[in-house]
């Protein structure tokens, strides 16, 4: 997976942009394979002009993927410090990730050597430590007003989750799932947020939409009438639909 840089929503990149675009992620490989380089050394391997070269560093730069770093060479106790650029952690993202592979593993290796009711047990700690913090931000407030701060159980300000409320109910919207491709495969990980939501609000919880079933969105509807007993804490997990 590379970068897209230098590229505007529908509209195709000009053959200008395309090779910026290029030299920037052969940069970024370099750079990935080397751990940190001058502007001299990128320029020749990449066979462009030092000031080319230079240009690109700095929209690198600019855009997060790189940091420049000013160092004296080696065996040199004078001079001018020169500047080497090494990958940011976002640059560092851009290349393969098996996250997602390594998630399902460990659920499938503690299903398969403890047994399903130690990984229960596993969820539902990350299930009650969210909780934890999470209870102090919503001390007070009535259930709409944590409702709506709960748009933020993945991550504050979060643009993809929304609060729906009309005649027919209160909804929590969520557009992107973070854990997607590990809960798509391994749906038990959603009884983490069911049961997070349900504790935190005190009433059940129900997803009634599901990115698993082609929904493109998750939509947990809330019951107000359905109390849920929060004194004591239940890991549970998510009934199917």
């Amino acid at each position: 997976m590379a970068p897209r840089l230098n590229r505007k929503a529908g509209k195709k990149p000009v053959p200008e942009a395309r090779e910026a675009a290029t030299a920037r992620q052969s940069i970024l490989a370099l750079l990935k394979q080397r751990r940190g380089a001058g502007v001299a050394e990128l320029a020749d391997r990449l066979r462009i002009s030092y000031e080319g070269a230079r240009q690109h560093l700095v929209q690198l730069e600019k855009g997060g993927w790189i940091v420049k770093h000013l160092v004296r060479p080696e065996n040199v106790s004078a001079g001018r410090p020169v500047a080497r650029y090494e990958l940011t952690t976002s640059g560092d993202h851009v290349f393969p990730k098996h996250y997602d592979d390594l998630s399902v593993e460990i659920i499938d290796g503690i299903a398969d050597r403890l047994g399903p009711q130690a990984l229960k047990q596993v969820l539902g700690s990350l299930t009650e430590k969210r909780i934890r913090e999470w209870v102090p931000r919503l001390e007070g407030k009535t259930l709409k007003e944590r409702l709506v701060a709960l748009q933020g159980v993945y991550s504050d300000e979060d643009p993809f989750m929304s609060v729906e409320i009309g005649r027919d109910g209160m909804r929590l919207v969520e557009r992107n799932c973070p854990f997607l491709n590990v809960a798509s495969r391994r749906p038990a990980l959603c009884s983490v947020t069911v049961c997070t939501l349900q504790h935190l609000l005190g009433v059940k919880v129900v997803r009634e939409e599901r990115f698993q079933h082609g929904h493109g969105r998750c939509v947990f509807r809330i019951l107000p009438e359905q109390k849920i007993d929060t004194r004591r804490f239940r890991f549970a997990w998510e009934p199917a639909p």
